[in-house]
């Protein structure tokens, strides 16, 4: 099983020299799971050929609106109500002003204005380009009518410029795609923590630990997709943030501390993150250097972040994890109760398979009223499996 298993999804490629980041973009949602199917412009035809989307997708690639791609002469309707996702990735300043007023002159713009569903504009184009009051006028307007335009980024173009206008990645882009699953958690305000703090020594060493942030980044987006307003806080951490989720870095667990609190209120926090027990009063302020066999460390408790936020009042219903290697269960119950926690995910962290900085956990949900054994799984589907507990929860108000 895959993230995407059996979403469709129509992905429109017009002229620009990003268009061979697309083939990247199909590539990666066919490995989730997805079935593509790849409309391009004639003018996206000059920059990458069509046996390359072919080869990626195993779909025929469209272009013609009254060629043999249109049988019926319905092309248009007929792959409109195939698919249940729509983006075009690049999006030309030309294709922004066309989709802003309409216009429909080839498959795509037909497409586009056939289209009913939830639409991601992917725009890349020189910087000066994106900047035109035209470009921006026709931005507002398609956002004003629920567009979602992802990007573009800022970096180097192609015309050796530097500035904003260049595409989003091709790993970002596919973060857009959301999984067709019920949006439980539709109006909620989700927080979430995830990853290790660091905690200085000196301007070169820290104290930390093996957290990866892979299961809270997969909360997120887990809560994402059931329709909450997530904001994520993450320690330092590899991985890329979200798609369409607020994503605030910090350092240490003061620092993670502190923004939390000021994100409260919320309706779920999930403090997933592996914040560190205890730090140096003061680090040092230059390298300390080797001048005996051993060094001690006097450390001083790092405020208690789940335990701050279930007291505050400020968050409806609070989730923490317990990361154990012995006693699991009954380690992860004690703290439940000794936080005032109303759920704990709880995961043995002392094999190679599961747990820190791999792709796969498992575990325990548990509250007052029940306990739901994880098998070992992908992080993805295990953050499925807690957001659907909680909205049951919420749902049931028990």
């Amino acid at each position: 099983m895959n993230p995407l298993d059996g979403e469709r999804v129509l992905l429109g490629v017009t002229g620009g020299i990003a268009a061979y980041k697309s083939v990247q973009l199909a590539r990666l949602l066919v490995q989730a799971g997805a079935t593509v199917k790849v409309v391009m412009t004639e003018s996206a035809r000059r920059f990458v050929g069509e046996l390359s989307f072919q080869a990626v997708t195993g779909q025929p690639v469209v272009h013609d609106l009254y060629g043999a791609d249109a049988a019926d002469g319905m092309a248009h309707i007929d792959l409109t109500r195939w698919a249940g996702h729509f983006i075009v990735a690049p999006a030309t300043a030309h294709l922004l002003a066309r989709t802003a007023h309409g216009l429909a002159d080839d498959l795509l713009t037909n497409l586009l204005l056939a289209w009913e569903g939830r639409l991601i504009l992917a725009p890349a184009m020189n910087r000066a380009m994106w900047q035109h009051p035209a470009t921006q006028a026709n931005v507002r307007l398609l956002q004003e009518r629920g567009v979602v335009v992802a990007g573009p980024g800022r970096g180097d173009l192609a015309c050796g410029e530097t500035g904003e206008g260049r595409m989003l990645e091709p790993e970002t882009l596919a973060d857009y795609i959301r999984p067709s699953i019920e949006p439980a958690l539709q109006g909620r305000h989700v927080l979430i923590t995830a990853g290790p703090t660091v905690e200085a020594i000196d301007p070169v060493r820290y104290l930390s630990n093996r957290s990866s942030g892979r299961m809270g980044y997969a909360l997120a987006r887990a809560a994402r997709d059931a329709g909450a307003a997530v904001t994520l806080i993450s320690g330092p951490t590899h991985l890329q943030a979200p798609a369409e989720i607020t994503t605030l870095s910090v350092q240490s667990a003061e620092d993670m501390h502190e923004a939390v609190m000021q994100a409260l209120p919320c309706d779920v926090f999930i403090g997933a993150a592996a914040v560190a027990d205890y730090r140096l009063p003061e680090p040092a302020p230059q390298k300390l250097k080797k001048s005996s066999d051993t060094l001690a460390l006097n450390l001083v408790r790092n405020p208690d972040i789940i335990h701050a936020v279930a007291q505050s009042g400020q968050a409806g219903f609070v989730v923490g994890f317990a990361a154990e290697t012995r006693q699991v269960e009954t380690h992860a119950r004690d703290k439940l109760a000794r936080k005032g926690l109303d759920m704990i995910v709880a995961n043995p962290v002392d094999g190679k398979d599961t747990g820190f900085d791999v792709d796969y956990n498992q575990g325990l949900i548990i509250d007052t009223q029940r306990s739901i054994a994880l098998e070992p799984q992908p992080k993805w589907r295990m953050a499925r499996k807690i957001i659907e507990a909680i909205a049951e929860r919420l749902k049931t108000g028990e």
